[in-house]
């Protein structure tokens, strides 16, 4: 059995793992990155970007299809080609890729090994059957996995889970999709807009993740405007015929509904990918989901060397806070035991649908008693009708002794671009009055950020 010693060893290549790996580094501190799966990336292979791609494909589609009430019309049907789609989307894809291998191509080869990881202890890591590592720190990166109930497993290759839709070479006809969360939002819209008979349902109320009852209600009304989606809705069961998947399921009312599709799309959320890890060796204190006690803000679990970074830790699962964990739990590991906690940022998340969704700062569920709340609905907002892009609702949040701006949740247009600048308004720790007195360009679709705003000072 052979032996490789080093300061920090680091589980799983992606975001967050390649990110502590450069910490480490940076601290003049040595490091063995360790990766039992495919290099690249999840968002760069199953996640932010292949799904961009089909977003901004059936974006396309939904433009040309909708072009009439500009005075522009296509003479004839328009036709999308799928496995056009998909090639793109596929080579594409694989471009980002690249990119990520380059960068893991660059590193030491002494710096990298290949084989699945499990602990023997706090400091002692196996690496496939003839190889053990020993590190005065480790930081877990692995990542998270699709969760998959029981009941769907018997479908075989009729199920599927988003990284296995950027594989298909052709759209499908029927997709039925199974949750209602960022991922089952983005994916089931993008494949009606690209003319797949598409269901999309949620077991229970939540949408996209919103918190704010009045916004949820606007996102609603404009996504099942354009395709079947169905809250409080439960599947009772479903079976494979042939290449078929026949589904039945019910609303809360009790009204059942049975359909056939070409696949189940599985998007009920995902879990920590911490099975294998075997974290019953180390000093963890584990709850009974396997979950060991961890330090929020400094991400090392309680008592132990070791830190967990990304989506493992199943704290905020977004591939941007992968990065920072990445950052702070490598920088930690390397400076073990001085381990320092991170510096606050502003809540920031975004629902690549469209309408769009975002939300900044304090949710809505979480507001403090008092505080006050401005809106606008951009049904009216001037830019966004001469763009025909006038659906959904922002409500900001501000306390109301003080006027401080508290965060926002919303749906509607360039959500994406307005998310940033109120993140960044929570983060500077502005007033609504210090924000109404920055500079608003005329006609522009964050004039409606201004009106909300507006409508919170009045309150304060």
């Amino acid at each position: 059995m052979n032996t490789l010693e080093t300061d920090v060893a680091i589980v799983g290549a992606g975001t967050a793992g390649m990110t502590a790996y450069r910490a480490v580094k940076s601290a003049g501190r040595r490091a063995i990155l360790i990766e039992g799966g495919p290099y690249g990336t999840m968002c760069a292979r199953v996640g932010c970007m292949p799904s961009k791609l089909l977003i901004a494909a059936a974006d396309a589609a939904h433009a040309v299809q909708h072009s009439a009430p500009f005075g522009v019309r296509i003479d004839g049907k328009v036709g999308i080609d799928g496995r056009q789609v998909m090639d793109r989307l596929k080579r594409e894809r694989d471009r980002f890729v690249g990119f990520v291998l380059e960068k893991i191509n660059a590193m030491p080869a002494e710096d990298k090994l290949r084989g699945h990881a499990h602990f023997l202890s706090d400091t002692q890591l196996q690496v496939g059957d003839n190889l053990r590592v020993r590190a005065a720190s480790t930081v877990v990166a692995t990542g998270s996995a699709p969760f998959v109930p029981s009941m769907y497993k018997s479908l075989g290759d009729r199920l599927v889970v988003n990284d296995d839709v950027f594989s298909w070479d052709d759209l499908p006809r029927r997709v039925l999709v199974v949750g209602t969360g960022p991922i089952g939002l983005e994916l089931g819209q993008a494949l009606a807009r690209l003319g797949v008979q598409v269901h999309v349902l949620g077991r229970s109320g939540g949408l996209g993740g919103i918190t704010d009852p009045v916004v949820r209600a606007s996102a609603l009304g404009a996504f099942q405007a354009e395709f079947d989606l169905r809250l409080n809705t439960e599947v009772l069961e479903a079976v494979r015929k042939g290449d078929e998947v026949h589904v039945r399921f019910a609303s809360k009312e009790g009204e059942e509904t049975t359909a056939c599709y070409d696949y189940v799309l599985m998007a009920a959320g995902r879990r920590p990918e911490l099975e294998g890890l075997q974290l019953g060796n180390t000093s963890a204190k584990l709850d009974d989901k396997g979950m060991p006690r961890l330090d929020v803000a400094t991400l090392q679990v309680e008592g132990t060397p070791i830190f967990l970074a990304g989506d493992v830790n199943g704290v905020t699962p977004l591939q941007h806070e992968a990065a920072n964990d990445g950052r702070l739990a490598g920088a930690n590991a390397a400076r073990f035991p001085d381990v320092q906690p991170r510096k606050p940022r502003a809540p920031l998340s975004i629902v690549f649908t469209d309408p769009q969704i975002a939300h900044a700062g304090v949710f809505f569920r979480d507001l403090p008693k008092g505080a006050v709340i401005g809106k606008v609905d951009f049904e009216n907002q001037g830019r966004s009708r001469i763009k025909l892009r006038n659906r959904g609702k922002l409500r900001v949040y501000a306390q109301a002794d003080s006027g401080r701006f508290l965060g926002a949740e919303m749906v509607g247009p360039a959500a994406e671009h307005i998310g940033h600048l109120l993140a960044w308004a929570v983060q500077a720790e502005l007033t609504v009055g210090q924000m109404l007195e920055m500079p608003f360009y005329h006609p522009v679709i964050e004039e409606g950020v201004r009106t909300a705003l507006r409508d919170a000072a009045r309150q304060v």
